[in-house]
């Protein structure tokens, strides 16, 4: 037997609103997992003032499941999606995708559901103008040891060409021959040298182009179909400075940022453990100071996952800009422009 809770969309909510006049308008924001919450809140919380405000839950009410499938499909098998439910998940390949999947068309033309345009919320964490920030929490030291923004900017112009079959083998859905976890795995960086960074960088650039002559070689009749998904990328806003933006978020963290600022931090850490030792009057002293220090640090996994120094970051502002087109708009014309999913009736009332 169904409780009346199972039934909560849009409509119910706007609807609590109503009855409570007094208060704020609530928007409730379903998120994949635990970990979208702070993220989400932190966007969503620019558009609140004393007229609404967000609620952001997971996808299901009596069970852990998670996940953007999840997150959609809850919202849409309900026809709860409207002004006053939204969905909010990370892009994964579906906005590069266009409409190729049911997914993809969902995310890209259903003005209820936000994403990220970026792989996935893992991705701003590694945005390159945050990186030094990070190391300077993890060491107390303000030294830049590499200059991250060039870096992952050589970094995604050697991987880009790469990405670009990627994304085209997971369009075609050719994904046993050649999928995402295979394309993460061929531009992971093995080691960094931090006094020579552009040597690891060099080392991948062999191995991607080992791989694209022999994609090139093995795939020669869809060449021309791969140039054509570049031009379309480049105009959804991923090119050859940015790529690191919309490689598999989890795999950017552990085989690519974790391996670059982990040497950098170890670096930073001796070099102020050293001033340490040489500046100590005494033991104490130096003991003192060496436990002050080790105290005032923050692991390299609490950095990175409380970084939020990426909010200028170009893709976070369409971000910005959907939720205002989101708030501006009329019920009656998001719906005429909504996909085919059962929405529509339900903000009806049929």
């Amino acid at each position: 037997m169904k409780r009346l809770t199972d039934n909560v969309n849009s409509r119910y909510v706007a609807a609590l609103n109503k009855f409570y006049s007094g208060k704020k308008q609530r928007i409730v924001a379903y998120v994949e997992s635990y970990d979208d919450i702070a993220f989400w809140r932190l966007l969503l919380e620019e558009f609140e003032d004393e007229t609404r405000c967000f609620q952001i839950m997971l996808p299901s009410r009596t069970s852990l499941v998670k996940g953007k499938k999840s997150a959609i499909r809850s919202c849409l098998q309900q026809c709860a999606l409207g002004k006053n439910m939204i969905a909010c998940v990370d892009s994964d390949y579906d906005y590069l995708l266009q409409g190729k999947t049911e997914t993809s068309t969902q995310i890209i033309k259903n003005p209820f559901i936000l994403h990220t345009y970026a792989y996935a919320i893992e991705n701003y964490k590694c945005y390159s103008e945050s990186l030094h920030n990070i190391c300077v929490q993890c060491t107390l030291n303000d030294r830049r040891v590499i200059d991250f923004d060039v870096f992952f900017k050589l970094y995604s112009q050697i991987v880009y060409p790469l990405f670009v079959w990627s994304v085209w083998f997971y369009g075609a859905k050719k994904h046993n021959q050649y999928s995402i976890l295979d394309f993460c795995k061929d531009v992971n960086l093995k080691t960094i040298n931090v006094k020579d960074p552009n040597h690891s960088l060099s080392l991948l650039s062999i191995r991607v182009e080992k791989k694209i002559a022999y994609l090139k070689r093995n795939y020669s009749d869809f060449i021309e179909e791969v140039g054509r998904l570049s031009a379309e990328l480049k105009q959804l806003g991923v090119n050859e400075d940015n790529t690191y933006l919309f490689i598999r978020g989890h795999s950017m963290l552990e085989c690519i940022i974790n391996k670059v600022l982990s040497p950098v931090c170890s670096s930073l850490i001796t070099e102020r453990e050293q001033e340490i030792y040489k500046y100590a009057i005494h033991t104490e002293q130096l003991n003192n100071e060496l436990s002050s220090y080790r105290h005032s640090q923050m692991s390299l996994h609490d950095a990175i996952r409380k970084n939020t120094h990426y909010r200028d970051c170009e893709l976070y502002e369409r971000m910005r800009s959907d939720v205002r087109i989101l708030l501006d708009m009329k019920e009656s014309d998001a719906l005429s422009v909504l996909p085919e999913c059962g929405c529509e009736q339900n903000e009806n009332g049929k």
